[in-house]
């Protein structure tokens, strides 16, 4: 189990790293005033009007980087200092959050992929790793009788955590993508607020990557354990 720990302790280290870049990247661009003089909410309704989106509700949420487009009830969620502040940092987290809203209405290939495996996910990733351990403890690398077969079912229930991180990228860089693009052709920044814009939702989507290898690694730790273990 030493090597497992040092695996999450590095993980767990490299995230909090990009984490609190990603916080101070925020407090730095939340200094860098919009001349256009909009706030999030209100960029966030362009950029839906612009697009021909009639039917979604951009919205206040509580908290701090509690941003997100909810794709059932069809409201953009800003929290509250994006809704209201007038700076790059929110110009990027609204615009961002409404690309999601665009790929909805586009039907974007890699969103319905991610939406499909949200119902699963939400039901297989808290007990995946639990299912694996407890097959370990019952015999699974004797490759023989019920706990082989438990473990390699929670292996399968972390793959689909892992795949699910992994779709969650392209969508994730897309939406950055479509929120610059955006942000760019229709003058809404200067060239200043833009490259805060930018660096802001380069360092959001390197969370999402830092998250995608760590479930990565965590399941080829896992799966050497049941997998190879039972070839001995």
């Amino acid at each position: 189990m030493l090597g497992y720990y040092i695996l999450i302790g590095a993980i767990a280290l490299v995230s909090w790293l990009v984490s609190n870049t990603l916080k101070r990247k925020f407090e730095q661009y939340s200094k860098v005033h919009l001349g256009n003089g909009m706030t999030g909410a209100q960029i966030a309704e362009k950029m839906l009007a612009d697009h021909g989106i009639r039917d979604v509700q951009v919205i206040s949420t509580p908290g701090r980087l509690t941003d997100h487009y909810n794709p059932k009830n069809k409201t953009v969620n800003l929290s509250e200092a994006v809704y209201h502040e007038r700076n790059a940092a929110a110009a990027a987290v609204a615009a961002h959050e409404c690309g999601h809203a665009v790929q909805h209405a586009q039907a974007y290939e890699w969103l319905k992929m991610r939406s499909a495996l949200v119902p699963v996910v939400s039901v297989t990733s808290g007990m995946s790793q639990w299912l694996v351990i407890g097959g370990l403890i019952l015999g699974a690398a004797e490759s023989a009788g019920m706990g082989f077969y438990i473990a390699v079912l929670g292996l399968v229930f972390m793959a689909a955590a892992t795949l699910f991180s992994f779709i969650t990228l392209p969508v994730e860089y897309d939406a950055s993508n479509r929120a610059l693009a955006w942000l760019k052709n229709k003058n809404m920044v200067s060239q200043e607020e833009y490259k805060g814009s930018e660096d802001a939702l380069k360092w959001a989507a390197r969370t999402y990557l830092v998250a995608a290898i760590g479930a990565l690694a965590n399941l080829l730790y896992w799966g050497l354990r049941v997998l190879g273990g039972s070839r001995d």
